[in-house]
């Protein structure tokens, strides 16, 4: 079973049983595993949807489940990348005002907030579904879903003549291509850093390794518990 938080207005679907929002805390994500007679957590959330891993965690602790994190690597650094790596978002709003006065935000709706007290710059901001939070004065939304080509994101950054990027560490080849414009016309990259997992339980790092970790939960023969690292 796959679970979604719903934070998406109309999600891309994995195939199998599917459940869409919150669990209410800790409490309900406890009660859930243990009414659905669940026997294994694998933790695929987002890389920064800090507060659902530590959940995820505590309630297999609670329950004695086997937990496995599962996480695509963050992105590395290239020749030409000009990144700046921050804590979080507040960081990444005091970095960005002062390297730029054309930002483009590829945070995330939820994350808005943290620049909405910056008059000066103007800000483009890109998210699937319209933000809810308060915003800066001097922005424009722009609504798409990606994947986009370096071809189209250079198109933008020229376009709305940026000079600032900022984004998440999330990882992966789909959401790449900015990072490959920015570097292409030299734009600097405030980068936001990723919270870090609670210890205790392996991680994976491709979907293929946290199968195999499932497989061998269930003493599987043809599986090799030593393709999640820890």
């Amino acid at each position: 079973m796959s679970s979604l938080a719903g934070r998406v207005r109309d999600p891309v679907l994995p195939v199998g049983e599917v459940r869409v929002g919150g669990f209410g805390g800790l409490a309900g994500l406890r009660e859930w595993l243990a009414g659905n007679d669940i026997e294994a957590i694998v933790d695929a959330t987002h890389p920064f949807a800090g507060t659902m891993s530590a959940h995820a965690a505590a309630a297999a602790g609670d329950l004695g489940l086997p937990l496995l994190h599962l996480r695509r690597p963050g992105w590395p650094a290239r020749t030409g990348d000009r990144w700046l790596r921050v804590p979080d978002l507040a960081a990444a709003a005091g970095a960005a005002a002062d390297l730029g006065d054309r930002i483009f935000l590829t945070i995330g709706r939820q994350g808005v907030g943290a620049f909405a007290h910056l008059t000066r710059p103007w800000f483009l901001i890109r998210a699937i579904d319209p933000p809810t939070a308060a915003l800066p004065p001097r922005h424009e939304i722009l609504l798409a879903r990606g994947p986009f080509t370096v071809a189209e994101e250079l198109r933008l950054l020229a376009e709305r003549h940026i000079d600032v990027l900022v984004t998440k560490d999330s990882g992966g080849e789909l959401t790449e291509a900015k990072l490959t414009a920015a570097r292409e016309r030299a734009v600097p990259v405030v980068l936001v850093d990723r919270p870090p997992l609670p210890p205790g339980a392996p991680v994976a790092d491709t979907v293929g390794a946290a199968r195999d970790w499932l497989l061998a939960q269930a003493g599987s023969p043809d599986s090799s518990a030593s393709s999640a690292g820890s």
